[in-house]
């Protein structure tokens, strides 16, 4: 079964719902009309900023969902539920044919004219405390005019009260343990009792409607079960003045069986919500229904045990983690506080998600929170979800790319991380050394209690070319270092100090993986790089000399096996994990992951070094992206302009690629291009024609995220052929499926059954004289290896 998720205020943005306009003109053009005002305009170009108004916010989010609806079910079959958050029960209301479009316009129209005279009140959402906690201390504390506004998850809740008394609350919930207390930027103190005019003045408004019963169940945010025809009116009313029960709504839906969650519409807010639901719901009894088929904690516990069983067999767990617990480095395992010389490594758009480090985090294991593609809100945003959740001490860290474009950007991203003291980064895409990283680095140089001078912000950097990693093996350049004590960045002592720190703390070198790599095999690309830091070492004698890793082809046991056995001091796993329940990528596109086979990827340009040719490894079963992402870049190499292109290409890419003109698509780009690089379109042809090509490789991205199932056969997967060899040594266990996996298990499957092949190897033949199955006493694996 599958539920449809809409979401409401907050996910609004400009250039919303640009490609569904010109697809449904019937319902755009009932739209500008019921409204008074052009929507496509609106929400494509967002003129003054009207989008943040709740008058425009509403009509132009109820929309878009209900555009976004038409086209899902364009493709695929009707969902079993349907749920909106505040406004997008609307949209719910109108996937369930409960009212047509127009009515449904109609009556959102009318809410957000209501719902945006009502001033002077204010929310805050709160991360950390238990709903009961919160209101015994609103009671406890005088805040008896304040409300629960929205209750989202297990321990995020929104407040709603005067602005005075939302201000005058952060100091008190702060001290009584919120991990997060965020003023949000609202006008009115939505879904309390300061809404009660707006609420009887809805009501009336209503009263002239006529419904029909829905077709699909939609469950109310008033009550948290399914609207009937005779409950409409009031519980659309009552919505306005009460709490949204998210979290007990999605648990209710949960709690009918094995149910995929869906978020329809722009944005992302409820898909990273939803995970958190899933690994904590209301518990089913409550509802009376079928007991959920997600399987709580104890039950996790069972699919990964049996999986443990079928790949490892009878062995002793107990030796198996304490063998693979000194494989690597053990330095590595001390600065970031893991069990084990692993960690799992960033990927861009979030895929590596809030959820996933949460995860990673709270088990013991090192990861990496993908911030390529995203906004430093964003960001910073994902900083805060993760500190909320996360125990004190354990590890976790964010990834620093180089933006050669735009250095003030990367330097800004590189400033949020020491002003919220992000101690672990993974640099990645990095080409030579940035004032942004060694910025970073230095701010981070302090003297610890007994007088040491010691670099507190680590830098892992992944990288595959030696003249990349001498700058990384070496101290900061001293040009860089007397710009940033010129600018005010760092101190003259940090200035001083920077000579005893290479620029990295660890090196990953990066074999054939997804991303951009060279394509190189582990076993030339590790010993080289080792050799140039020992090297490099023996001149600048570091107090702690940079440990060398390895990523890439990591999916099986051996291959983490025979990374140990060439010297790797740690491992670093990529593809595997956006296969997994908590990676932030749409359930359509995990669907696909997990069928591939290690034949099924291929190399394509990458969109984001399109005119450089450089090349990302990607899936290609099943999909069109990878032929038409080489026969862009060929017409690219081709052609100096898009008037040059013969027509029956022309046309293919206007009808297939882009359904749409290569001009429609400039004139949208040329609204989101900085005046420099407008400048340059519009002198160069053969630059405007890259930045249009490009765009397919966005849209492309963009609609594996989402899952947009119209453009299916156009998502552009990033993944490797390790993750075909992982789902063959899966394959006919639990893990089968990627629902089964979570990262830290997939890690510990993994360590464990390196450890168990290297006790096997090393009791075989030629190294021993027992027999191949003969037991070993755990110990530093790594220590053998002198003997072959």
């Amino acid at each position: 079964m599958k539920a449809f998720l809409f979401p409401g205020q907050g996910s609004q943005r400009k250039g919303m719902g640009k490609e569904l306009f010109e697809k449904y003109p019937a319902q755009t053009s009932a739209a500008s009309n019921i409204l008074g005002y052009d929507i496509e305009r609106l929400c494509v170009e967002n003129p003054d900023r009207l989008l943040n108004e709740t008058t425009y916010t509403q009509p132009a989010l109820y929309v878009v969902n209900a555009l976004s609806y038409l086209d899902r079910i364009e493709q695929e079959s009707a969902p079993e539920f349907v749920l909106g958050h505040s406004l997008g029960e609307y949209v719910a209301l109108f996937a369930a044919s409960v009212f047509s479009f127009e009515t449904g316009l109609q009556l959102v129209k009318r809410r957000a004219e209501i719902m945006g005279q009502v001033k002077n009140g204010g929310m805050a959402a709160l991360i950390g405390l238990k709903l009961n906690v919160v209101e015994q201390l609103l009671a406890d504390n005088g805040y008896t005019n304040m409300d629960i506004a929205n209750y989202n998850s297990a321990e995020q809740i929104v407040i709603s009260g005067t602005k005075d008394d939302i201000a005058a609350a952060q100091a008190l919930f702060e001290r009584k343990g919120a991990k997060l207390y965020y003023p949000l930027n609202v006008s009115g103190a939505f879904h309390s009792r300061y809404m009660k005019t707006a609420g009887d003045a809805f009501r009336q408004y209503i009263q002239q409607f006529t419904f029909n019963a829905p077709e699909i169940p939609v469950i109310a945010n008033y009550t948290a079960r399914p609207y009937t025809p005779a409950v409409l009116i009031e519980w659309l009313a009552a919505q306005i003045t009460s709490p949204v029960k998210w979290y007990e709504s999605v648990s209710y839906v949960l709690a009918h069986g094995e149910v995929d969650l869906y978020e329809v519409g722009p944005g992302d807010v409820l898909t990273k919500m939803k995970d958190f639901i899933i690994a904590d719901p209301m518990p089913a009894a409550g509802f009376g229904v079928t007991p959920i088929v997600r399987k709580p904690a104890a039950d996790n516990a069972v699919v990964f045990n049996t999986a443990y069983a079928k790949l490892l067999g009878t062995a002793d767990k107990a030796a198996l983690e304490a063998t693979a617990a000194t494989l690597g480095s053990e330095a590595f395992r001390k600065t970031y506080n893991t069990k084990y010389a692993y960690a799992a490594g960033a990927m861009f758009y979030g895929i590596s998600s809030v959820a996933f480090v949460t995860r990673m985090a709270n088990a013991g294991y090192m990861s990496y929170f993908g911030t390529g593609g995203l906004s430093i809100t964003e960001v910073e945003t994902a900083i805060k979800q993760i500190k909320a959740a996360v125990r004190p001490g354990q590890p976790y860290g964010m990834n620093l790319w180089h933006q050669a474009a735009d250095p003030v950007a990367e330097f800004k991203l590189a400033a949020l991380f020491v002003q919220q003291e992000i101690r672990f980064v993974e640099a990645a895409a990095y080409v030579g050394l940035s004032k942004a990283i060694v910025y970073y680095r230095l701010k981070g140089l302090q003297k610890d209690v007994n007088g040491n001078v010691t670099a507190v912000n680590k830098v892992m950097v992944k990288l595959s070319r030696p003249e990349v990693a001498q700058v990384f093996l070496e101290p900061a350049p001293e040009q860089l270092v007397r710009e940033l004590v010129a600018e005010g960045f760092i101190t003259a002592e940090q200035a001083e100090w920077a000579s005893s720190f290479p620029m990295a703390d660890d090196i990953c070198t990066e074999a054939d993986s997804a991303g951009h790599t060279d394509r190189r095999m582990p076993y030339a690309l590790l010993p080289a790089m080792r050799k140039q830091r020992d090297d490099l070492q023996a001149i600048h004698q570091f107090r702690t000399p940079v440990r060398v890793g390895v990523a890439g082809g990591l999916g099986t046991p051996d291959t983490l096996a025979a990374s140990f056995i060439l010297g790797a001091d740690f491992v670093l796993t990529g593809s595997i994990n956006q296969c997994t329940v908590e990676a932030g990528i749409s359930s359509a596109v995990k669907d696909m992951l997990q069928e591939m086979n290690i034949q099924d990827t291929d190399y394509v340009p990458a969109g984001d070094m399109f005119e450089f040719g450089a090349k990302v490894q990607v899936l290609k079963k099943g999909l069109f992206f990878p032929a038409r992402a080489t026969k862009l870049y060929e017409l690219y190499k081709r052609y100096d302009a898009i008037e040059q292109i013969d027509t029956k290409d022309k046309t293919q890419l206007e009808e297939r690629y882009f359904r749409r003109s290569l001009e429609s698509v400039f004139q949208e780009i040329k609204g989101q291009l900085p005046a420099a690089e407008l400048e340059k379109a519009l002198k160069t042809p053969k630059h405007k024609m890259s930045l249009i090509f490009r765009r397919y490789f966005s849209n492309s991205l963009q609609a594996a995220l989402s899952g947009n199932a119209d453009a299916k056969v156009d998502y552009q997967v990033h993944t490797s052929a390790a993750l075909g060899a992982f789902n063959q040594w899966v394959k006919h266990t639990p893990l089968s499926t990627w629902r089964n996996r979570h990262g830290d298990e997939l890690a510990t499957l993994l360590m464990h059954g390196a450890a168990a092949w290297l006790q096997t190897f090393y009791a075989a033949p030629p190294f021993s004289s027992g027999a191949a199955t003969a037991a070993v006493t755990p110990g530093p694996i790594r220590k053998p290896v002198q003997l072959v």
